[in-house]
């Protein structure tokens, strides 16, 4: 196991930074998923290759000049299916600390334990941050049952991304695997956002079909941010790129979903966005600088 990740990149020489990348196979081939997700996920997105290693990533993102956050869910409970190992890949992380950025994940219905977990994978290991997925992981994040969980993030001090709207994952397969969709509605984290005002909650992907309240949470919570993951920028809701423009500029972040969508794909649509050049740098990187605490 490598050492503690230490954060080695230096966000005045990179020219982006993806805020969501998935690393989805640890060194032993386990995958993330039940193989019935991986597949129909796959096909949902059309990607080409599902679950590169985390070494290929940081390549891909070396090669780009960006930086990328990675992380995988902790569905155990749920899907009755453990994770790729996160201490492996924070490790794997700290090996390319230059463009790599680890986020931990818990799953939430585990209790104690994933506190514990929590504290581990940030203090001990160094965790940036960490990742939800309210539908995969069958949970409601307002619910009170969770508090000791934010607070505990809370009072580490980092980022967490919750998934929000449609799912990729289970779609087309019978009863969606089980998923269900009203559990990453984002009004679900409005509460969470009012009762843990020093948590940093950022709502992944433009949040079909509710990006109205998205917009209004992100609008409402100076806490609250957006990542554009998980949609070409080609097919944005309308209102979230006039509120890019405009009272969200400081608040969203570009993000890809990679390896379900590429970077060069993502970017070329979003060269065709109607947004005001000033605010351009600002998704693509300023904003994420600020966020993760790069720029100190």
């Amino acid at each position: 196991m490598a050492d503690r990740y230490e954060l080695g990149i230096d966000a005045s020489t990179v020219d982006a930074i993806d805020m969501h990348v998935h690393v989805e196979v640890d060194s032993c081939g386990h995958g993330s998923l039940p193989d019935a997700l991986t597949e129909a996920s796959a096909k949902y997105f059309k990607a080409e290759d599902r679950t590169p290693s985390l070494d290929r990533i940081a390549d891909v993102y070396r090669e780009l000049n960006m930086a990328a956050v990675v992380f995988t869910v902790d569905a155990r409970t749920q899907l009755k299916h453990e994770p790729n190992s996160i201490p492996e890949l924070i490790a794997g992380a700290a090996r390319n600390n230059d463009v790599l950025i680890p986020f931990g994940s818990v799953d939430p219905r585990t209790g104690e334990d994933a506190i514990t977990g929590a504290k581990h994978l940030a203090i001990e290991l160094g965790a940036r941050g960490f990742k939800f997925h309210p539908s995969l992981q069958g949970f409601d994040p307002s619910s009170e049952q969770f508090y000791p969980l934010w607070e505990t993030l809370q009072e580490l001090g980092l980022p967490c991304i919750f998934h929000t709207g449609q799912n990729g994952m289970g779609a087309g397969l019978p009863g969606g695997y089980g998923i269900k969709l009203a559990f990453s509605n984002p009004l679900l984290l409005d509460s969470v956002a009012a009762d843990f005002p020093g948590l940093p909650i950022i709502m992944a992907h433009p949040a079909v079909p509710w990006q109205e309240e998205a917009n209004s949470i992100a609008t409402h919570k100076s806490n609250v941010f957006i990542d554009l993951s998980g949609w070409s920028p080609k097919y944005f809701p309308e209102s979230l790129v006039r509120l890019s423009n405009s009272v969200l500029q400081d608040k969203v972040l570009f993000g890809t979903d990679f390896p379900l969508i590429t970077p060069q794909k993502w970017l070329g649509a979003f060269a065709d966005l109607p947004l005001k050049d000033e605010v351009r740098p600002k998704v693509l990187k300023g904003n994420a600088v600020r966020l993760l605490g790069l720029d100190g």
